[in-house]
């Protein structure tokens, strides 16, 4: 494998409204590349906050068409929570992963470890609403890919973000939860570095940190969930965010 790239561009994108169920996400975000002055070329790499991806796909919660199980107001009276929310996050849960200072690191039923299982509030329009995951971020990323492909004429690679947090290290960071167009990792085992000594376990999560870099631009308070990075050699390679998750027999935070 050659270098990936010697220099990246990243533009942060804006102009995107207030995305609402079944708006047409490409064409929204084509609205905004026109207003950012952004013209998105064959070979860029588009990350986008799960955020509008979910808003787009109804993903969102009315907590006050919730009613909380005995457990979900077992927790929330522990942790001073509101039981409406933790239900939903134990309904998006498919395991627990550890509960303690008023956090849950859950499992989601897309299999991503994180805090309180991708449910969250933040940016969300209306007080009592709630933003979840897309149900199959791969298949997103992959529709948004194809939609701006038709109406663009370009080969682009697109990943959808989430903020979370990592053991041992203080702070949350963007990673992928799903991405068509590129492989999420870069492997470099069996090649040899410059003093001729051959690379074991080097894979790295070039998804990853390809969205991490994309939220340097986006940042969380300045509504704007598009980034484009420019720079990184895609190579049309086919891959999934499902391939970013660790092995449940190499895992050893379960």
């Amino acid at each position: 494998m050659t270098d990936r790239a010697n220099a990246l561009q990243i533009f942060g994108v804006d102009g995107i409204p207030e995305v609402k169920v079944g708006d047409d996400l490409a064409g929204l975000i084509i609205q905004a590349l026109q207003i950012s002055q952004v013209t998105l070329e064959s070979g860029d790499v588009m990350v986008v906050t799960h955020k509008i991806v979910s808003k787009a796909e109804g993903r969102l919660i009315d907590l006050r068409e919730v009613e909380p199980s005995p457990f979900a107001r077992q927790i929330a009276l522990a942790y001073d929570k509101d039981p409406r929310h933790i239900e939903v996050v134990l309904r998006e849960s498919k395991r627990i992963v550890r509960m303690d200072h008023g956090v849950i690191i859950a499992e989601t039923r897309q299999g991503f470890v994180c805090a309180n299982a991708g449910v969250d509030a933040s940016n969300v329009a209306g007080q009592e609403i709630v933003c979840l995951q897309p149900v199959d971020p791969d298949a997103s990323a992959q529709r948004l890919r194809q939609g701006l492909a038709e109406q663009l004429g370009v080969n682009l690679a697109v990943i959808i973000s989430d903020s979370f947090g990592r053991p041992w290290r203080n702070g949350i960071i963007n990673v992928a939860i799903g991405l068509a167009g590129l492989a999420p990792f870069a492997d470099y085992r069996g090649q040899h570095d410059s003093s001729g000594y051959e690379l074991r376990a080097s894979v790295l999560a070039v998804a990853d940190e390809l969205a991490a870099a994309g939220e340097l631009v986006m940042g969380k308070l300045a509504r704007r969930p598009i980034a484009i990075i420019r720079g990184y050699r895609i190579e049309n390679t086919a891959g999934s965010a499902q391939d970013l998750v660790m092995d449940a027999t190499r895992d050893m935070f379960r």
